[in-house]
């Protein structure tokens, strides 16, 4: 149970709850929500623990000094053991993508798992960092996609990744705080793109608790995300500013779910929100940042 618990600290595991929801809602946009998803959510999953282990190993002398407590400097997991964990994960995401969308899923988890490697060992503290995890973000979405018209999830994915460079830009200044010009600007885009995927579901005959369902997620990702960010802008020491990463990455499901509603699949996409609560309650137990 001690090492169940230590490889549930390294990858961050319920931050995962926050990735499924990408790949509903590109294949929701892409009009192939189906038997298919759930094996490239798998692979989005693998993915994303393989960038957590991954981000680990490369951050384990900086973790050494910053926060001992992890896993590898605290000697709970060793460095080669978590890079393994991560190469390995990588391979099973890969062959998930493979099993659910074939050559097409994987000409995109191909290219995802590059880029997360490229930031776990590259990007994430240089400029191009929040860029890398944002295109991360948006292949994910497009993952989902693979199997239909991919060119159709195109603004989920940009939405998704919009929001997940302002989550990245403000995780740099988790340790020493940030200026507060940072998270008025993250609200600021938050606002926008709440505002643009409230919009209804407007397929004839559709019941009208189902058009409605976009709006409400929307503004249930704009209150949890913009809620954070606005103290934040108030005070923007470290804790409030992880306090607004933490709800960037357990409120992402709202988002996803509003988009997924906005493709028309109102049902799943209540069901990709419900993850958002969920996630808030596990990471009081385990940090998603």
């Amino acid at each position: 149970m001690g090492l169940l618990r230590d490889l549930v600290d390294l990858v961050r595991a319920p931050a995962a709850l926050s990735v499924p929801g990408d790949v509903v809602a590109g294949a929701a946009a892409a009009g192939t929500l189906g038997a298919r998803t759930p094996a490239l959510a798998g692979a989005s999953v693998c993915l994303y623990w393989a960038g957590m282990a991954g981000n680990d190993w490369a951050d384990r002398d900086l973790d050494a000094i910053e926060r001992p407590e992890r896993p590898i400097p605290s000697g709970r997991v060793s460095a080669p053991a978590a890079l393994g964990i991560a190469a390995g994960l990588t391979a099973a995401g890969l062959g998930l993508a493979a099993l659910g969308g074939g050559r097409r899923a994987l000409a995109v988890a191909g290219p995802l798992a590059a880029a997360v490697w490229a930031y776990d060992l590259r990007a994430k503290n240089t400029a191009a960092g929040p860029a890398v995890m944002a295109a991360c973000r948006g292949l994910d979405v497009l993952l989902g996609a693979s199997t239909g018209r991919p060119a159709r999830a195109l603004p989920a994915a940009l939405a998704v990744a919009a929001h997940t460079y302002t989550v990245t830009e403000l995780s740099r200044r988790e340790v020493g705080g940030a200026d507060p010009r940072l998270p008025r600007a993250t609200l600021a885009g938050t606002a926008a793109r709440a505002a643009a995927t409230a919009p209804a579901a407007t397929r004839p005959g559709r019941p009208a608790w189902r058009r409605m369902v976009p709006a409400a997620l929307a503004a249930w990702y704009a209150v949890q995300y913009g809620s954070a960010q606005a103290r934040a802008a108030a005070e923007p020491s470290a804790p409030r500013i992880r306090a607004a990463v933490g709800a960037g990455i357990t409120g992402l499901p709202a988002l996803q779910g509003a988009l997924t509603a906005h493709a028309g699949a109102a049902t799943a996409g209540l069901a990709v929100a419900a993850a958002a609560p969920l996630g808030r309650r596990l990471a009081r137990m385990v940090s998603p940042t």
